[in-house]
């Protein structure tokens, strides 16, 4: 499979439109189609443009439609949630975390919160 097969693959896959993946990179809408139609082929820059815009990592586009399926990480190891977590850019990782810390804040908070209600009772 050329890598235009893929690119147009996981674009379709992902739910998006060419002109979400051209806006997000910056290209015309003719040579990003001249791409997942096989007829030119990208730079390694163009490349890694379009996997980040995909959301995935170069090496991605270069797999087989067996390779890429949905993640679903509540049905991992807690391992393997850190191991995706990991694979996460850092601005990503951070967006996780502060998440993460929102939720356990809000859980002390609660716990807090009840046992000073229960103190009252």
């Amino acid at each position: 499979m050329k890598i235009g097969d893929n690119i147009k693959r996981i674009r379709e896959v992902k739910g998006l439109s060419q002109k979400e993946v051209i806006t997000a990179i910056g290209m015309g809408a003719a040579q990003y189609s001249r791409i997942e139609n096989g007829k030119t082929d990208p730079s390694i820059s163009t490349v890694e443009k379009i996997a980040k815009a995909l959301g995935i990592s170069m090496a991605e586009l270069f797999t087989g439609v067996e390779d890429l399926k949905e993640v679903h990480s509540l049905d991992k190891t807690l391992m393997e949630r850190v191991t995706l977590i990991d694979s996460l850019d850092k601005e990503e990782q951070k967006t996780i975390f502060t998440i993460l810390d929102a939720f356990i804040s809000k859980r002390k908070f609660k716990t807090t919160l009840k046992g000073v209600l229960n103190e009252m009772d």
